[in-house]
Protein backbone atom coordinates (compact mmCIF):
# COMPACT_ATOMS: atom_id res chain seq x y z
CA UNK A 1 0.00 0.00 0.00
CA UNK A 2 2.49 2.28 0.61
CA UNK A 3 4.57 1.86 -2.40
CA UNK A 4 1.39 2.14 -4.01
CA UNK A 5 0.58 5.58 -2.22
CA UNK A 6 4.19 6.96 -3.50
CA UNK A 7 3.81 6.33 -6.70
CA UNK A 8 0.37 8.15 -6.76
CA UNK A 9 2.17 11.02 -5.53
CA UNK A 10 4.73 11.39 -7.74
CA UNK A 11 2.27 10.35 -10.42
CA UNK A 12 0.50 13.45 -9.21
CA UNK A 13 3.78 15.72 -9.20
CA UNK A 14 4.64 15.01 -12.53
CA UNK A 15 0.84 15.76 -13.63
CA UNK A 16 1.44 18.74 -12.00
CA UNK A 17 4.50 20.10 -13.74
CA UNK A 18 3.03 18.82 -17.42
CA UNK A 19 -0.18 21.12 -16.79
CA UNK A 20 2.27 24.05 -15.63
CA UNK A 21 4.24 23.57 -18.25
CA UNK A 22 0.93 23.21 -20.92
CA UNK A 23 -0.31 26.52 -19.30
CA UNK A 24 3.15 28.92 -19.71
CA UNK A 25 3.15 27.77 -23.17
CA UNK A 26 -0.60 28.82 -23.25
CA UNK A 27 0.54 32.09 -21.91
CA UNK A 28 3.95 32.23 -24.08
CA UNK A 29 1.72 31.40 -27.20
CA UNK A 30 -1.67 34.19 -25.88
CA UNK A 31 1.22 36.63 -25.23
CA UNK A 32 3.03 35.80 -29.30
CA UNK A 33 -0.56 36.30 -30.65
CA UNK A 34 -0.83 39.55 -29.10
CA UNK A 35 2.00 40.85 -30.05
CA UNK A 36 1.22 39.88 -33.57
CA UNK A 37 -1.72 41.82 -33.23
CA UNK A 38 -0.54 44.64 -32.54
CA UNK A 39 1.55 44.19 -35.31
CA UNK A 40 -1.28 43.73 -37.60
CA UNK A 41 -3.06 46.58 -35.87
CA UNK A 42 -0.79 49.29 -36.60
CA UNK A 43 -0.22 48.14 -40.40
CA UNK A 44 -4.07 48.01 -40.59
CA UNK A 45 -4.17 51.30 -39.45
CA UNK A 46 -1.42 53.04 -42.32
CA UNK A 47 -3.97 51.11 -44.38
CA UNK A 48 -1.62 48.16 -45.43
CA UNK A 49 -4.64 45.53 -45.14
CA UNK A 50 -2.35 42.79 -47.06
CA UNK A 51 0.55 43.32 -44.59
CA UNK A 52 -1.84 43.41 -41.82
CA UNK A 53 -3.62 40.31 -43.10
CA UNK A 54 -0.34 38.39 -42.38
CA UNK A 55 0.00 39.30 -38.93
CA UNK A 56 -3.28 38.33 -37.91
CA UNK A 57 -3.20 34.97 -39.91
CA UNK A 58 0.11 34.00 -38.16
CA UNK A 59 -1.52 35.33 -34.57
CA UNK A 60 -4.40 33.10 -36.19
CA UNK A 61 -2.25 30.11 -36.04
CA UNK A 62 -0.60 30.74 -32.83
CA UNK A 63 -3.16 30.39 -30.85
CA UNK A 64 -6.51 29.68 -33.21
CA UNK A 65 -9.38 30.18 -30.55
CA UNK A 66 -8.25 33.84 -29.68
CA UNK A 67 -11.13 35.68 -31.36
CA UNK A 68 -9.23 38.99 -31.94
CA UNK A 69 -7.06 37.53 -34.55
CA UNK A 70 -10.32 36.27 -36.19
CA UNK A 71 -11.82 39.50 -36.13
CA UNK A 72 -9.55 41.50 -36.92
CA UNK A 73 -8.62 39.17 -39.77
CA UNK A 74 -12.05 39.64 -41.04
CA UNK A 75 -12.00 43.32 -40.95
CA UNK A 76 -8.68 43.31 -42.97
CA UNK A 77 -9.89 40.74 -45.57
CA UNK A 78 -13.33 43.44 -46.01
CA UNK A 79 -10.84 46.55 -46.81
CA UNK A 80 -9.05 43.95 -49.40
CA UNK A 81 -12.89 44.32 -50.82
CA UNK A 82 -12.82 40.48 -50.21
CA UNK A 83 -16.38 40.28 -49.02
CA UNK A 84 -17.18 36.52 -49.00
CA UNK A 85 -14.15 36.03 -46.93
CA UNK A 86 -15.06 38.36 -44.36
CA UNK A 87 -17.98 37.11 -45.03
CA UNK A 88 -16.95 33.82 -44.00
CA UNK A 89 -14.63 35.02 -40.97
CA UNK A 90 -17.85 36.86 -39.32
CA UNK A 91 -19.85 33.73 -39.45
CA UNK A 92 -17.21 31.67 -37.40
CA UNK A 93 -17.18 34.48 -34.68
CA UNK A 94 -21.00 34.79 -34.35
CA UNK A 95 -21.33 31.01 -34.29
CA UNK A 96 -18.71 30.08 -31.47
CA UNK A 97 -18.83 33.72 -29.85
CA UNK A 98 -20.51 34.42 -26.67
CA UNK A 99 -19.67 37.60 -25.73
CA UNK A 100 -22.98 39.96 -26.06
CA UNK A 101 -19.96 43.26 -27.38
CA UNK A 102 -17.81 40.52 -30.28
CA UNK A 103 -21.17 38.79 -31.18
CA UNK A 104 -22.81 42.08 -31.83
CA UNK A 105 -19.56 43.68 -33.61
CA UNK A 106 -19.42 40.47 -35.40
CA UNK A 107 -23.01 40.37 -36.75
CA UNK A 108 -22.66 43.89 -37.53
CA UNK A 109 -19.77 43.30 -39.89
CA UNK A 110 -21.67 40.29 -40.93
CA UNK A 111 -24.28 42.79 -42.55
CA UNK A 112 -21.68 44.76 -43.93
CA UNK A 113 -20.09 42.18 -45.92
CA UNK A 114 -23.46 40.71 -47.08
CA UNK A 115 -24.52 45.18 -48.10
CA UNK A 116 -21.21 45.13 -49.97
CA UNK A 117 -22.81 42.06 -51.74
CA UNK A 118 -26.06 43.46 -52.47
CA UNK A 119 -27.51 40.48 -50.37
CA UNK A 120 -30.10 42.72 -48.74
CA UNK A 121 -32.53 40.84 -47.42
CA UNK A 122 -29.18 38.91 -45.33
CA UNK A 123 -27.60 42.41 -44.24
CA UNK A 124 -31.03 43.33 -42.58
CA UNK A 125 -31.13 39.48 -40.51
CA UNK A 126 -27.53 40.16 -39.41
CA UNK A 127 -27.99 43.97 -38.85
CA UNK A 128 -31.12 42.71 -36.37
CA UNK A 129 -29.22 40.34 -34.45
CA UNK A 130 -27.05 42.65 -34.01
CA UNK A 131 -29.46 45.41 -32.75
CA UNK A 132 -30.45 42.38 -29.78
CA UNK A 133 -27.00 42.10 -28.68
CA UNK A 134 -26.81 45.99 -28.66
CA UNK A 135 -30.30 47.86 -28.62
CA UNK A 136 -28.27 51.53 -28.57
CA UNK A 137 -25.93 51.08 -31.44
CA UNK A 138 -26.87 53.85 -33.92
CA UNK A 139 -24.72 52.85 -36.79
CA UNK A 140 -26.96 49.43 -36.88
CA UNK A 141 -30.05 51.42 -36.70
CA UNK A 142 -28.69 53.18 -39.92
CA UNK A 143 -27.63 50.67 -41.74
CA UNK A 144 -30.80 48.64 -40.49
CA UNK A 145 -33.08 51.51 -42.73
CA UNK A 146 -30.40 51.90 -45.34
CA UNK A 147 -30.25 48.03 -46.48
CA UNK A 148 -34.50 48.13 -46.58
CA UNK A 149 -34.23 50.88 -48.63
CA UNK A 150 -31.69 49.38 -50.91
CA UNK A 151 -33.81 46.19 -51.00
CA UNK A 152 -36.63 48.09 -51.83
CA UNK A 153 -35.18 49.87 -54.63
CA UNK A 154 -33.80 46.20 -55.87
CA UNK A 155 -37.12 44.68 -56.18
CA UNK A 156 -38.45 47.93 -57.87
CA UNK A 157 -35.01 47.22 -60.75
CA UNK A 158 -36.04 43.74 -60.91
CA UNK A 159 -39.54 44.23 -61.39
CA UNK A 160 -39.09 47.32 -63.64
CA UNK A 161 -36.44 44.50 -65.91
CA UNK A 162 -39.04 41.72 -65.80
CA UNK A 163 -41.37 43.78 -67.00
CA UNK A 164 -38.90 45.42 -69.87
CA UNK A 165 -38.17 41.53 -71.16
CA UNK A 166 -42.00 40.83 -71.13
CA UNK A 167 -42.79 43.72 -73.50
CA UNK A 168 -39.25 43.25 -75.66
CA UNK A 169 -40.89 39.41 -76.22
CA UNK A 170 -44.17 40.65 -76.68
CA UNK A 171 -42.96 43.29 -79.19
CA UNK A 172 -40.73 40.50 -80.68
CA UNK A 173 -43.95 38.24 -81.09
CA UNK A 174 -45.61 40.82 -82.57
CA UNK A 175 -43.37 41.53 -84.86
CA UNK A 176 -43.18 38.09 -86.20
CA UNK A 177 -46.69 38.22 -86.15
CA UNK A 178 -46.76 41.30 -89.12
CA UNK A 179 -43.65 39.52 -90.39
CA UNK A 180 -46.01 36.42 -91.49
CA UNK A 181 -49.29 38.41 -92.15
CA UNK A 182 -47.07 40.27 -94.41
CA UNK A 183 -45.65 37.57 -96.41
CA UNK A 184 -48.97 36.13 -98.16
CA UNK A 185 -49.70 39.79 -99.25
CA UNK A 186 -45.77 40.10 -100.71
CA UNK A 187 -46.86 36.99 -102.20
CA UNK A 188 -50.08 38.02 -103.62
CA UNK A 189 -48.37 41.02 -104.66
CA UNK A 190 -45.37 39.60 -106.37
CA UNK A 191 -47.42 36.92 -108.37
CA UNK A 192 -49.59 39.72 -109.74
CA UNK A 193 -46.22 41.77 -110.96
CA UNK A 194 -45.06 38.64 -112.07
CA UNK A 195 -48.52 37.80 -113.89
CA UNK A 196 -47.93 41.26 -115.18
CA UNK A 197 -44.44 41.13 -116.36
CA UNK A 198 -45.38 37.84 -117.92
CA UNK A 199 -48.09 39.53 -120.08
CA UNK A 200 -45.88 42.05 -121.03
CA UNK A 201 -43.27 40.05 -122.27
CA UNK A 202 -46.09 37.85 -124.22
CA UNK A 203 -47.02 41.56 -125.66
CA UNK A 204 -43.34 42.10 -126.72
CA UNK A 205 -42.70 39.01 -128.17
CA UNK A 206 -46.27 38.75 -130.43
CA UNK A 207 -45.32 42.41 -131.57
CA UNK A 208 -41.45 41.37 -132.69
CA UNK A 209 -43.06 38.15 -134.37
CA UNK A 210 -45.29 40.91 -136.08
CA UNK A 211 -42.26 43.16 -136.88
CA UNK A 212 -40.36 40.20 -138.04
CA UNK A 213 -43.61 39.09 -140.32
CA UNK A 214 -43.68 42.53 -142.07
CA UNK A 215 -40.05 43.02 -142.58
CA UNK A 216 -40.10 39.17 -144.32
CA UNK A 217 -43.03 40.71 -146.26
CA UNK A 218 -41.31 43.61 -147.65
CA UNK A 219 -38.29 41.77 -147.95
CA UNK A 220 -39.82 39.09 -150.38
CA UNK A 221 -41.78 41.92 -151.85
CA UNK A 222 -38.30 44.28 -153.16
CA UNK A 223 -36.92 40.81 -154.02
CA UNK A 224 -39.52 40.04 -156.31
CA UNK A 225 -39.01 43.77 -157.19
CA UNK A 226 -35.45 43.17 -158.07
CA UNK A 227 -36.08 40.01 -159.92
CA UNK A 228 -38.91 41.55 -161.59
CA UNK A 229 -36.35 44.47 -162.85
CA UNK A 230 -33.65 42.68 -163.57
CA UNK A 231 -36.01 40.50 -165.67
CA UNK A 232 -37.20 43.15 -167.16
CA UNK A 233 -33.85 45.00 -168.04
CA UNK A 234 -32.63 41.68 -169.62
CA UNK A 235 -35.66 41.55 -171.26
CA UNK A 236 -35.42 45.28 -172.99
CA UNK A 237 -31.58 44.44 -173.50
CA UNK A 238 -32.26 41.61 -175.57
Amino acid sequence: NRFFWKMRKKEKIKLFFILMLGLLSAGASAQSAKTLIRKGNKLYEQKKFSEAEVQYRKAQAKNSKYKKSTFNLGDAVYQEKNYKGAENFFKNLVQHTKTPGYKANAWYNLGNTFMQQKQYEKSIGSYIQSLKQQPADMNAKYNLEYARKMLKKQKQQKKKQKQNKKNKNKNKKNKNKNKNKQQPKNQKENQKKNSQKKQQQISRSEEHTSELQSHSFISYAVFCLKKKKNYITTYWTT
